[in-house]
């Protein structure tokens, strides 16, 4: 949206514990988006947790083409997949909740990096005007993961 680009964030979840596997989606496009559904195949998807790809096969949620993130370094054969160690850097920054590394902002800088979408400068304003605590904890870990990832294997 920083860049004149219209979002739309479509959670899809039933009742879930802590720790069980959920899925999120979002639309970004240069029109409005119309579609409030449940993305079947997107151009990217975004691994929070590896262990999921023993139970989904990451090959049925892409488009052909699409490009896939990982938090961890999974072997992974016939895709353009990109890999990141994004626990230790929630570590290193002690991003923590109830004892989980929060993963989610080095996985952001990965997708901005993969996906072309949006820059840090634009991450990092964002995070300063929206974001109360662990601001500049947040925007590090935005940068590791944007400066890290890579290609997988």
């Amino acid at each position: 949206m920083e860049r004149g680009l219209y979002a739309l964030a479509i959670p899809f979840f039933g009742a879930e514990r802590r720790g069980a596997p959920v899925f999120a989606f979002n639309r970004v496009s240069r029109n409005e988006i119309r579609k409030r559904s449940r993305v079947r195949r997107g151009d990217l998807v975004v691994v929070l947790d590896a262990s999921t790809l023993e139970i989904h096969d990451p090959r049925a949620l892409l488009k052909p083409g699409g490009r896939l993130i990982v938090n961890g370094f999974p072997r992974l054969q016939g895709l353009e997949a990109y890999c990141l160690d994004a626990v230790s850097i929630a570590e290193a920054l002690g991003l923590r909740l109830a004892g989980f590394p929060l993963v989610n902002m080095p996985m952001l800088g990965a997708a901005a990096k993969v996906s072309g979408l949006v820059d840090l400068d634009a991450l990092s304003r964002v995070i300063r005007r929206d974001f109360s605590r662990l601001v500049e904890e947040n925007i590090e870990a935005v940068k590791r993961g944007y400066e890290e990832v890579g290609r997988c294997g």
